[in-house]
């Protein structure tokens, strides 16, 4: 039989243990709701000074070395052959086209309201599985929340709907839409890619490759021309290495963890807590506007993705 006070020891010990996982678990959450939230007025204020792509390509370059050479220095295996050529498809859908419209985009569109029509992600990962894949059917609920996802946008972008305030600029929030888009294909083919194993890895991978490709596209598009350096002030270079340490590398290893001890669901919160943090920070911090037009598009496009997360899949035949 074990001594009284080594069971004492022990129940001590995993009260510690669950004490600690607990603040971990609420440090982590903070983390992905208000770090990324934050990122959207972070970017507005950095491609004012440094061209956009050129902007993205910074933060993307630096987070993806950070993160593929921890990942390499810890003995994690670089990706194969194969598994590149997945990562270079995935850099450029994901980090080339979303990121890079929605870095140029926040150029003419409020921080806030980016984040709310980027928001419309979830909406067309679902209509891409309803159309495409065939691997979801398209019910009443699933429907009806679409319909009031694009209420949201249309409330935002239509001028002769009388709600106060400027309607936002057209080809910014197109551009941000079809950003959402290239999100939901780029999810869809992280589902049938042959990735590294490690998720670290695999979006440290990604995120170098995307920064290289941002670069690239950066230079043909003649931004290294229009950059210099010594002009750009202390508040845009403190924005990008915001981006690069809290939102890519302190939020992605957060995200990783909370994936590895919380339920997807809880998780996938975040989808709908960012816009709402990034219009806050915007109004606050920004100096962005908060009116009837921002409030109820920003509110249907939430109802929308809240409904859409939270809905069951319903399988089609086969699939």
């Amino acid at each position: 039989m074990r001594p009284e006070g080594y069971l004492v020891d022990e129940e001590r010990g995993l009260e510690v243990a669950e004490y600690r996982r607990t603040w971990k678990t609420l440090l982590a959450f903070a983390i992905i709701y208000f770090v990324w939230g934050s990122t959207f007025l972070a970017i507005r204020v950095g491609v004012h000074e440094v061209p956009p792509l050129l902007f993205a390509a910074l933060r993307f370059s630096v987070a993806g070395v950070v993160l593929f050479g921890w990942m390499i220095a810890r003995g994690e295996p670089s990706p194969n052959r194969q598994q590149w050529m997945s990562v270079l498809l995935l850099g450029f859908v994901i980090f080339v086209v979303d990121y890079g419209l929605l870095f140029w985009a926040e150029q003419r569109v409020p921080s806030g309201i980016a984040a709310v029509i980027l928001a419309t992600i979830p909406a067309f990962m679902a209509l891409s599985e309803i159309v495409f894949l065939r691997t979801q059917r398209l019910t009443v609920r699933l429907a009806v929340a679409l319909l009031i996802g694009l209420c949201g946008v249309a409330v935002l972008m239509i001028p002769s709907l009388k709600l106060g305030g400027a309607p936002i600029d057209r080809v910014g929030a197109t551009a941000i839409i079809i950003g959402a888009m290239s999100w939901a294909v780029g999810s869809i083919l992280t589902r049938k890619l042959s990735l590294p194993p490690s998720k670290v890895m695999s979006s440290g991978a990604q995120m170098l490759a995307g920064g290289l490709m941002l670069a690239l596209a950066s230079g043909a598009l003649g931004e290294f021309r229009r950059f210099h350096p010594g002009a750009v002030s202390r508040g845009a270079w403190f924005s990008l290495l915001y981006l690069i340490v809290a939102g890519s590398i302190v939020g992605f290893t957060a995200y990783v963890w909370l994936i590895h001890h919380e339920s997807p669901t809880k998780v996938g919160t975040y989808a709908y807590v960012n816009p709402v943090v990034a219009v806050i920070v915007g109004y606050f911090l920004g100096g962005e506007a908060l009116g009837l037009r921002t409030i109820l598009g920003t509110l249907f496009v939430l109802i929308s993705v809240v409904v859409i997360t939270t809905t069951r899949a319903k399988k089609t035949v086969g699939a």
